[in-house]
């Protein structure tokens, strides 16, 4: 078995009732949710276990809620001893893979996310911006639209690099529907317009970035255990320093989510373990690094069959 790398994935995974059989199976797991609430002082585990869905949905309840389910199913895996040699998150999940680092403590982090969620939620008005889809574009064309659709006026730029064949545009309403529909007149197949409640990962979420600068000052970033893979330049990162660096500088760049998977590869990886609800970033893998061994941890079942599979491989 070559190295192993936990990814953690980001908002748009949210789903009501995510992580409740592992917390009525697991005393440690159902803690972490208890632990959330204490953090917050509100009752974060009822709209996680209990929603409703368009609450658990908004910005401010959705991130520290895939926080804690993911730390939760996190605290479930380390029961087994599994460590990873390089963690990463999308987006959102890098707070998780920090704090799965020991970079972060759960309690620093599901208070942190909270508030990016609010500065976030603050710094556009809502219906101003959007986000989008492209499905089969050339990233190069793409790049090159968007920065055209931008000097005319209308900010728009990329914001996910998802993987080869999906890459996520945001900005400005108009500028997001401009560039899709040049980018789909150049040969992409569709531009899918995203629910979401602001132009996440653009310039127009600066002020978020300013804000948010203070909460990180309050909060103790510690050296990280294991290499983190930073959405903002693919690189691994373990200084607190260039953590909280890129932390603020996260939130108006684009996450380079497949030059991520691909730097893991390039380092020896050759299995990787989504943990949190859903497996939205083990789909991802099939185009990013098919012949990678992929699993995802979302329930009881799910960790054991992980489990299970990972012993077999190491001969145990």
């Amino acid at each position: 078995m070559g190295k192993l790398a936990f990814l953690f994935p980001g908002q748009g995974s949210q789903a009501v009732g995510m992580g409740r059989q592992l917390a009525e199976s697991y005393q440690e797991v159902a803690s972490v949710f208890q632990r959330a609430d204490e953090v917050l002082q509100e009752s974060l585990s009822e709209v996680i276990f209990e929603g409703p869905q368009e609450k658990l949905t908004l910005t401010t309840n959705a991130q520290p809620a895939l926080l804690t389910t993911s730390f939760a199913i996190l605290t479930a895996l380390k029961e087994y001893d599994i460590t990873p040699d390089y963690v990463a998150g999308h987006s959102l999940g890098e707070y998780s893979a920090l704090v799965a680092a020991g970079a972060l403590t759960f309690d620093d982090a599901v208070y942190a996310v909270r508030k990016r969620g609010e500065y976030m939620e603050e710094a556009v008005p809502s219906g101003e911006g959007a986000m989008a889809a492209i499905l089969g574009a050339d990233p190069d064309v793409l790049k090159q639209v968007t920065e055209e659709v931008t000097n005319e006026g209308y900010a728009v730029q990329i914001a996910n690099m998802n993987s080869t064949k999906q890459i996520v545009i945001s900005g400005t309403k108009q500028g997001v529907e401009l560039a899709s529909q040049r980018v789909k007149e150049k040969g992409a197949k569709r531009a899918i317009s995203l629910r979401v409640s602001g132009p996440f990962h653009s310039s127009l979420m600066k002020p978020a970035a300013e804000k948010f600068q203070g909460v990180l000052n309050e909060i103790t970033i510690q050296n990280a255990n294991v290499p983190v893979v930073a959405n903002v330049t693919a690189d691994c990162i373990t200084h607190s320093a260039e953590i909280k660096e890129k932390l603020i500088e996260q939130l108006y760049s684009p996450v380079l989510w497949y030059p991520s998977i691909e730097r893991m590869v390039e380092q020896g990886v050759d299995t990787f373990i989504e943990i949190g609800p859903g497996k939205v970033l083990a789909g991802l893998m099939k185009s990013i690094a098919p012949s990678a061994k992929v699993y995802a941890i979302y329930d009881d079942e799910t960790l054991k069959d992980t489990i299970s599979n990972l012993r077999g491989e190491s001969g145990c």
